[in-house]
C-alpha cells in the first residue's frame, strides 16, 4: 500500500512532467469484445459445499460414501447422541426413501428417555453435526432449519432442534413433532443468542418412538440476495464486487468427470433439494448437486453476469482414474447408441434456460421461481479434452445438431489443456474445419511466460474462431505474478477482436483444503483473503471498455517488463488508461490524450504496488490492497510508474 510519503512524491513527479496542448477531435477506436472479463467456477478446493454454498450441515443427506474418502460413510460428520439416561438404536436405511436420486437416510428408534439426579440438560436421543469444520452463528441473527422425516411409531415423535457451542451452551433452539407417517418436510428458525465460530447442529428426540430422518438443512437467513438455497453472502458479495461481465460454470474438469458415470449432468441438479442427485466429485469430496444449475443462472442474473454453462462433450476427463500421473489417457466415450438421448440433453437446457414457461423445460424453471427466461447466449462444449477421434466425433454431433435446433446460441469449443502442443493443434484443426464460432484455451505457466508472450494474439488470424481464454493463471499469488498477469491483460485488451472472454482459475479455496497451487480468493468459515491476483483481476473488471484505442500510452518496446492499454467504455464515455510495470525500479510511460479532446480532466487513478514478493495471508491479508485517489490529467503527461505495480486512471470525460 502506497504510504503518505510515496503518495507525495507520486504527485509531485507527475505534476512536473505534465503539460497541456491544444484538443483535437475524437478518432475512432477498435471495438473489442464488450465482454472480455468475466469468472470462472469450479467446485474445487471446497469451493461450494462448504464454501459459496451457504449450507452449514455437512453430509446432510447422509450420502458421504467410500468412493469419496475412504474414511467416509453414510454417517460421517454426524455424532449420535443419547444424553441423559437415555438410550436407543440408530440405523442407515434405504427402502423406501424420500427419492431414488437421495437413497440414504436414518432411523432413529428411541426406546427411553430419561435423567439421572445430577444431569442438568435436556435428554433424549439424537444427532449431533459440526459442519464444515464449525458453525458460524452471529447474536441475534436468524438461521432456517429443514428436515424431512416419516414417522414408524404410533405416537409422534417431539424433536428439541438447537445450536450450541462446544460447551453444550445451547444459543439457539425451537421444536417440531412429527404429524404424518408418510415423509414430510418440517421447517422452524433458529435465532442466536450469542456469536460462535464453532456451533453445532443438536437434533434432539424428546420422547420414546421411532422415525426417520433426512435432508437436515440448516441455512442462515441472510443469504445473497437473502435467496432461499442460497450463497454465502460475504464471498458472494467478493464476486458481485468485481463487477464480472459472465461466469462459466461448474468447471473445469469437474465438467467431463472422473469416468461416464462421473460425468456432471445439469438435469441431477435442478429441482427439489431432496431431487437432486449429489455425486463424487472428481476433486476427491462429495457436491450434493444444491449449488446446481438453477442457483448458477440466479447468480448470474444477481450479479448482472451473462451465464456461461460448460457440458461435457460425451467423453470422461482424459486424467480419468488418477491417470493423469502416467500422462493419461483414461478418456471414455458414451456409447454411440446413447448419443442421441445425449444431445437431447443438450438441447433440453436451452429450452430450460430460454424456453416458455408453458414448454416442458421451461415449465421446470418457472417451478422454481423464474417464469422469465434466463437469456442463455452462450454454451461450452467440452473442458481441455484429449483430441481423439471419439472426441472429435462425439463433438461433431453435438455441435451440429446444436447449430441447427438453435443458431441463435453461441458454441465454444475446446482446444485442450495446454497453450500448445498436439491436442492445441487438433483442437484448432477441428474449429476451422467445423467453423467453431469461439474456442477455449487453458494454461497456467510460469509468470515469465506470460510477459513474454505478450503479442500472443496479436498474430491469430482475425477471420478464424474467436477465443475464449477459460483458464489460466501464473504458478503463484505472489504480487510479481498478479502483476505478470495483469501485463498479459492487456494484451487481451488490445486483442479484444479475437480474445472476447477471458476468465482466472481457480477461483476459491478452503483454508486446509486447497488442492491447486493458484487461486484468486482464499477463505476459511469467518475469514476472506483476497490475492494480489484478485485485485489485478477486479481493477481489469471494474474498468472494462468496448473501444481499444493505440498509440495514446507510449513506453519502450523493447522492454517487456512494461505493457499498458486504453479503452473507452462508450456507455459512459469514460477512457480507461492501464500501466503496468513488472520490474524492479521506476519506469515511465508517456500518455497523449489528444484524440479524445481532453484538456484537464477530472479522473480515478487506481494503484495497486509492493514487494514482488508480498502477499496477502491469513495473518495480514491487506498487504496487498489497491488504493483509489482523485487525480487530474492534462492533455499530454508522463506517468511514472512505481516498480511492480499496477496503474488504472478512469476519466470522466462528461464533466
Amino acid at each position: 500500500m502506497m504510504n503518505r510519503t510515496k503518495r507525495a512524491l507520486f504527485f509531485i513527479l507527475v505534476g512536473l512532467f505534465a503539460f497541456n496542448v491544444n484538443a483535437k477531435p475524437l478518432s475512432k477506436g477498435k471495438p473489442i469484445s464488450p465482454v472480455l472479463f468475466g469468472l470462472f467456477f469450479e467446485d474445487i478446493n471446497y469451493s461450494a459445499d462448504g464454501g459459496l454454498y451457504a449450507e452449514l450441515v455437512q453430509n446432510r443427506s447422509f450420502e458421504y460414501n467410500p468412493t469419496e474418502r475412504r474414511e467416509w460413510h453414510p454417517l460421517s460428520y454426524w455424532e449420535y447422541i443419547s444424553p441423559g439416561y437415555s438410550y436407543g438404536r440408530i440405523s442407515v436405511e434405504t427402502k423406501e426413501p424420500i427419492h431414488p436420486n437421495n437413497p440414504h437416510y436414518i432411523v432413529l428408534d428411541i426406546e427411553f428417555v430419561g435423567h439421572y439426579e445430577q444431569f442438568e440438560g435436556e435428554a433424549g436421543v439424537g444427532l449431533k453435526n459440526a459442519g464444515f469444520d464449525g458453525m458460524v452463528v452471529q447474536e441475534g441473527e436468524k438461521y432456517n432449519l429443514s428436515l424431512f422425516a416419516r414417522q414408524l411409531s404410533e405416537a409422534p415423535v417431539e424433536m428439541l432442534i438447537s445450536l450450541q457451542n462446544r460447551k453444550g451452551e445451547v444459543l439457539a433452539e425451537s421444536s417440531v413433532s412429527t404429524s404424518s407417517y408418510e415423509w414430510e418436510k418440517y421447517s422452524t428458525t433458529l435465532t442466536a443468542s450469542a456469536s460462535c465460530d464453532t456451533a453445532l447442529l443438536v437434533v434432539l428426540a424428546k420422547n420414546e418412538g421411532k422415525l426417520a430422518l433426512d435432508m437436515i438443512s440448516l441455512f442462515p437467513e441472510k443469504t445473497f440476495k437473502n435467496r432461499p438455497n442460497g450463497l454465502r453472502a460475504d464471498l458472494a458479495k467478493m464476486l458481485a464486487d468485481m463487477q464480472p461481465k459472465f461466469i462459466r460454470f461448474p468447471g473445469g474438469c469437474l465438467v467431463h468427470g472422473d469416468g461416464l458415470g462421473n460425468m456432471y449432468r445439469w438435469k441431477n441438479t435442478i429441482g427439489p433439494l431432496e431431487q437432486r442427485k449429489g455425486q463424487r466429485n472428481i476433486w476427491g469430496y462429495h457436491q450434493t448437486a444444491g449449488l446446481g444449475y438453477f442457483e448458477y443462472f440466479q447468480f448470474c442474473e444477481d450479479i448482472g453476469a451473462k451465464p456461461l454453462p460448460v457440458l461435457p462433450a460425451a467423453v470422461s476427463c482424459q486424467n480419468s482414474g488418477g491417470t493423469w500421473r502416467i500422462g493419461g489417457t483414461g478418456q471414455k466415450a458414451l456409447p454411440m447408441d446413447e448419443m442421441p438421448e445425449y444431445i437431447q440433453e443438450v438441447l433440453d437446457l436451452v429450452e430450460w434456460a430460454n424456453g416458455p414457461s408453458t414448454s416442458e423445460w421451461g415449465a421446470k424453471r418457472a417451478a422454481a421461481g423464474h417464469p422469465e427466461p434466463f437469456n442463455l447466449e452462450y454454451i461450452g462444449i467440452g473442458n481441455e479434452d484429449k483430441m481423439t477421434p471419439e472426441f472429435e466425433e462425439r463433438f461433431t454431433m453435438i455441435y451440429n445438431a446444436m447449430k441447427e435446433k438453435h443458431p441463435e446460441v453461441t458454441i465454444i469449443g475446446t482446444v485442450g489443456p495446454f497453450h500448445s502442443g498436439t491436442d492445441f493443434d487438433k483442437g484448432w484443426e477441428l474449429a476451422d474445419d467445423l467453423k467453431i464460432p469461439v474456442v477455449d484455451e487453458h494454461y497456467y505457466t510460469d509468470p515469465n511466460w506470460f510477459l513474454s508472450n505478450q503479442y500472443r494474439y496479436d498474430r491469430y488470424d482475425r477471420n478464424a474462431s474467436k477465443v475464449y481464454l477459460g483458464e489460466y493463471a501464473s504458478w503463484g499469488n505472489k504480487l510479481w505474478n498478479a502483476i505478470a498477469e495483469a501485463a498479459y491483460l492487456t494484451s487481451l485488451e488490445r486483442n479484444g477482436d479475437v480474445v472476447i472472454m477471458a476468465s482466472y482459475a481457480p477461483l476459491l479455496a478452503k483454508k486446509g483444503f486447497t488442492q491447486w497451487r493458484t487461486d484468486m480468493i482464499f477463505f476459511d468459515n469467518v475469514n476472506i483473503v483476497p490475492s494480489p491476483n484478485y485485485y489485478v483481476q477486479k481493477m481489469f473488471m471494474n474498468n472494462q471498455g468496448d473501444l481499444y484505442f493505440d498509440n495514446v500510452i507510449q513506453k519502450d518496446k523493447n522492454d517487456s517488463t512494461l505493457a499498458a492499454s486504453c479503452v473507452m467504455d462508450s456507455k459512459t464515455g469514460d477512457v480507461i488508461l492501464k500501466m503496468v510495470n513488472a520490474s524492479k525500479e521506476i519506469k515511465s510511460f508517456t500518455v497523449d490524450l489528444s484524440r479524445f479532446g481532453i484538456n484537464k480532466a477530472k479522473a480515478e487513478l487506481t494503484l495497486l504496488q509492493g514487494d514482488a514478493e508480498a502477499e496477502n495471508t491469513f495473518f495480514d491479508s491487506e498487504t496487498l490492497v489497491p488504493e483509489k485517489v482523485a487525480f487530474n490529467v492534462d492533455e499530454k503527461f508522463v506517468y511514472p510508474a512505481f516498480k511492480m505495480s499496477l496503474t488504472v486512471i478512469r476519466i470522466n470525460t462528461k464533466k
